[in-house]
């Protein structure tokens, strides 16, 4: 049945359920979904606290001067950069995200840290793939991937099959207080975990360094 603009009679779906409600729920469910997109955006980036990564350079502290480092899972690339500011003789930002990469390009310029970087709109695991092929080698690498998923664990794997940490370098692993991971995988030997409210760095070194 069609009204006219005037009538105040409800109109009726097939199912028995008022139009009006039916378009309501429509309009909120819509709202819902664009909400959980602009969510999805904003969380997409995690980046380093300020204190944390404070904290991580007292770890590093002694270590990073002339180093090579790489920074996977880079984001706003402000790990890497700090590590330029305390001496890493270059760094690779690998970033899969090509709006964060113009970031971080922006980043560098912005410091003048353009002939000690490299930036890379990669994925991880292909990064670390190619690296190996290239026979790249790293001092430090810091990893920094999405909570609650099993990247981190996937990523570790990778690092530990391909030789790309030199002998004595360091991996350290920013994760999740409620994320346990394993003392070994495969090469990798942890020997320490710091704890930062709800952030843990995990340290694990190349135990193929320790032999002999």
């Amino acid at each position: 049945m069609r009204l006219d603009s005037g009538s105040n009679e409800t109109i009726y779906c097939s199912s028995g359920i008022p139009e009006l409600t039916i378009r309501m729920i429509s309009i909120y469910s819509m709202r819902v979904i664009s909400h959980m997109k602009t969510l999805k955006k904003r969380t997409r980036v995690r980046p380093t606290t300020s204190k944390a990564r404070e904290a991580l350079f007292d770890i590093l502290r002694g270590n990073i001067a002339g180093a090579c480092f790489l920074d996977l899972y880079a984001g706003s690339g402000a790990v890497g950069i700090d590590a330029l500011k305390e001496g890493a003789s270059d760094v690779v930002f690998v970033e899969a995200s090509r709006g964060n990469v113009k970031k971080i390009d922006e980043l560098i310029v912005t410091h003048g840290y353009e002939n000690k970087s490299r930036v890379l709109a990669k994925k991880v695991l292909s990064f670390i793939g190619s690296a190996e092929t290239e026979k790249q080698k790293f001092d430090i690498i810091f990893l920094d991937p999405p909570y609650h998923t099993d990247e981190i664990m996937h990523a570790l794997s990778a690092i530990s099959n391909a030789a790309i940490l030199e002998k004595g370098g360091t991996v350290i692993a920013e994760h999740f207080k409620k994320k346990q991971l394993p003392d070994i995988v495969n090469n990798l030997k942890k020997i320490k975990e710091y704890n930062y409210g709800d952030t843990v760095f995990t340290c694990f070194i190349n135990s193929d360094s320790q032999e002999q």
